[in-house]
């Protein structure tokens, strides 16, 4: 229960690091770090998840916060650039499709450009809806460059270790305190210190670490949020049934292509994320259909080059905790709710949390109605997110195993069935504007899973044959002549990081600080 305060939130204490950890406290210390005292706890020993290296175009916003120069970062995190996920075998075996970032044709204020593309359909008249989509064209041709205006949206394949190492030097330069060890209770207020708001981490060689705000980034243990709060878990494992992921890296053998690889499987499902050095690998599946025994070994058979790690079997459920924020204490990225990294979504959830508190900081002390909205903002975000993996895992024709069947065949959530059976009847995608997924991307989610809408929007109708030719033809032949001047994308990379390619992690981090 939250009630008023008065206390002034100054002393700030993030229990855990990694990626959540330090992208909170870089935003943090960016925007605050003059009125505040933060520190950070995190073991040498206790590993990170590490396998959240592909992202979405909002990072940028989020480095834009940070004043990040690009070519730095990208030299510090072996990064690569992002057009879009490659989604193979998920409608059916051997039937692939690309779900892009950016925008497909040209919309009307009135509908989508998908409904002038059906009306060209129909008229066999346009080309594949692919082909009117610059990021998915560049894409398949491996090239990429920056464009005006814009020209193409793109995120980051990253290496998650290295960008957790990259903010922590940004932070500290900002004035965070890290401090290493281990933590082994988490004290409160109530009486014989089990009750009431958090006032102190007690670690592991006795130090006592006191705050007023409290953030927690401790993982799937949530030992803030969820051991020490009591805050519950609501379970999502009956529409998302994998529970288990296992991951390697593996030297690369060939170019880095700028997209996503997702493989579907009769247990899950595969991804393959290239950066400039090595390429990430892991399975995500149902242990149901196949055996934390038997995972590694089916993994390191399905990838190309040597391993550079052994493969690490993580557990997780699928699902959200009931709150996010509880009294004193915040939980993020993983601690406060997972869903599988399926669309690129987990670094995400963590950049809009910090963004969040930032805009809702409780400076003068917590009020209910600041909390109740942070709780409230959350958790619409992350069941959108939930709604748009699962409509992967619903829409489809596999019949090979029992996972397939059983996504196919479930009740799914009154908020995405209301969706779908919107789009099949008449193509339309109507959602609230702070969505993070756009029109866009559900128009080839939903296409790529295999439904064709039943009819078009009149507006459509409008165009005469010749003239809906000349539209469609000039939109295609517009994305053509841009892609066939980009350069390679693995050349563009390499030229763009190479005068920062000897610098020290530290150094480059530091080097917005002087600017």
């Amino acid at each position: 229960m939250n009630t008023p305060t008065t206390n002034p939130m100054r002393r700030i204490v993030i229990a855990g690091g990694g990626t959540a950890g330090w992208m909170m406290a870089a935003l943090m210390s960016k925007l605050l770090g003059r009125q505040l005292d933060i520190k950070l706890i995190e073991s040498e020993e206790i590993g990170t998840v590490g396998v959240g290296e592909a992202t979405i175009p909002a990072l940028l916003t989020y480095h834009n916060l940070l004043g990040i120069n690009e070519a730095e970062f990208m030299a510090a995190t072996n990064a690569t650039f992002k057009l879009g996920i490659s989604f193979e075998g998920w409608k059916n075996i051997g039937e692939n499709y690309f779900h892009s970032f950016g925008s497909t044709g040209t919309d009307h204020w009135s509908a989508g450009f998908q409904h002038f593309w059906l009306k060209g359909r129909a008229e066999g008249i346009a080309k594949a809806y692919t082909d009117y989509n610059p990021e998915t064209v560049a894409a398949h041709a491996n090239r990429f460059a920056h464009l005006p205006r814009n020209g193409l949206n793109y995120a980051y394949h990253l290496d998650a270790g290295r960008y957790a190492k990259y903010l922590r030097a940004m932070s500290e330069g900002y004035g965070v305190q890290r401090i290493e060890g281990r933590i082994a209770a988490v004290l409160q207020d109530g009486p014989g210190g089990k009750a009431g708001d958090i006032t102190a981490l007690q670690m592991q060689d006795g130090s006592r670490i006191d705050g007023d705000l409290f953030i927690d980034c401790t993982g799937f243990r949530s030992m803030l949020l969820g051991e020490t709060l009591g805050v519950g878990y609501e379970d999502w494992s009956y529409w998302l049934p994998c529970d288990r992921a296992v991951a390697v890296q593996t030297a690369s053998v060939r170019e880095a292509w700028p997209y996503t690889r997702s493989i579907a499987h009769p247990f899950g499902w595969q991804w393959r994320i290239p950066l400039q050095n090595r390429v990430g690998n892991g399975l995500v599946y149902s242990s149901r259909e196949l055996s934390d025994a038997n995972a590694p070994e089916l993994l390191t058979k399905n990838v190309e080059g040597e391993l550079l790690i052994q493969p690490r079997v993580l557990k997780f459920l699928p699902g959200q905790r009931d709150k996010v924020w509880e009294r004193n204490c915040i939980a993020v990225g993983l601690a406060s709710g997972f869903v599988e990294p399926l669309e690129s979504t987990s670094i995400h959830l963590i950049q809009r949390s910090a963004i969040r508190l930032m805009q809702l900081f409780p400076g003068g002390g917590i009020n209910p109605a600041d909390v109740d909205e942070f709780n409230l903002q959350s958790r619409r975000e992350l069941e959108h997110i939930r709604d748009f993996i699962v409509a992967h895992y619903h829409i489809n024709e596999r019949s090979d195993s029992a996972l397939w069947r059983h996504v196919r065949e479930m009740e799914i959530p009154a908020s995405l069935r209301h969706r779908i059976e919107l789009f099949r009847e008449s193509a339309r995608v109507f959602r609230p504007s702070d969505e993070l997924f756009g029109e866009n991307s559900w128009v080839q989610v939903m296409m790529g899973q295999g439904i064709l809408p039943r009819s078009h929007h009149p507006v459509a109708d409008l165009m005469g044959r010749p003239e809906l030719s000349n539209f469609l033809g000039d939109i295609q032949l517009k994305v053509a002549r841009t892609v066939a001047g980009l350069p390679g994308h693995q050349a563009y990379v390499e030229q763009l990081c190479a005068p920062y390619r000897h610098a020290t992690t530290a150094q480059l981090a530091a080097t917005p600080l002087r600017a």
